[in-house]
């Protein structure tokens, strides 16, 4: 058995038990982070052959709150199924969510392909229907989130669910980089940011994204949701937490936890 269905069968099983695993990079050190993608897919394949498919794609590590929190300091990617989008209440059982934690976003939902390398930012503009608010909700199969680089990137670059606003934006109408979301927690103030805490500029990290999948030869697609990263540190989370975030010129997005 290979290093990738090693440990992909290992996540997959952790995320079917609803437990954690001893972080990889400690017992495999000499993993590579193109290893870790091999991992991540292998993982990824698992949960297609149950009947997940796949609807997009995500940017993760992007912000300097988050790499500091998390001690990572290179972004990473990781797919999203149908299974991880939730338009309701988020069911920490039925999602089988370990130690979540929430962090607000702008999503982007394509009207065309994005294939790299050489995408610019100016061509993810030019390849997105809309933008909308949306809270990731990341969640790791790692002990206490003691990650590197190398196991985030397996566990799917951490990624639990997500949840989409109802407002979807032309994202040429929009200054970018210096719209500010700003985030409560049961309806006390938690935090705010700005784009800008995303590589400068959110199109900016989807165009890394689709550069970097360019060289694994997989495509943003049409029709995908793409999530450009945390504009805030992220937040525990656990069941009766409630979130809201609001995106200046945009709208609002509610994460609510049962």
């Amino acid at each position: 058995m290979s290093a990738a269905e090693k440990y992909g069968q290992e996540l997959f099983a952790a995320l079917r038990d609803c437990r954690t695993i001893a972080p990889i990079a400690g017992r495999d050190p000499a993993l590579t982070v193109d290893d870790a993608y091999a991992i991540s897919l292998d993982f990824l394949a698992r949960r297609r052959a149950e009947g997940e498919r796949v609807v997009g794609k995500k940017i993760g590590v992007t912000s300097k709150a988050v790499q500091d929190m998390l001690g990572v300091h290179q972004p990473d990617f990781g797919f999203l199924t149908n299974a991880m989008h939730e338009q309701g209440d988020i069911d920490v059982v039925k999602h089988k969510l370990i130690q979540p934690r929430a962090e607000a976003e702008i999503a982007f939902i394509l009207s065309d392909d994005l294939r790299g390398p050489g995408v610019t930012p100016k061509q993810v503009i030019a390849a997105t229907k809309a933008v909308a608010p949306c809270f990731e909700i990341v969640d790791s199969r790692i002990d206490n989130w003691d990650i590197t680089i190398v196991d985030t990137v397996a566990d799917n670059a951490s990624c639990g669910v997500f949840v989409l606003g109802e407002a979807r934006v032309d994202p040429r109408t929009l200054d970018l980089p210096s719209l500010k979301v700003t985030v409560t927690k049961n309806g006390a103030p938690l935090s705010e940011g700005y784009g800008s805490a995303v590589q400068g500029d959110p199109a900016q990290a989807v165009a890394w994204l689709a550069n970097t999948l360019g060289t694994h030869g997989v495509t943003l697609d049409a029709g995908d949701i793409i999530l450009s990263g945390s504009l805030v540190p992220l937040e525990n989370a656990q069941a009766g937490d409630e979130f809201e975030m609001h995106l200046q010129d945009v709208g609002s997005c509610t994460a609510r936890f049962v």
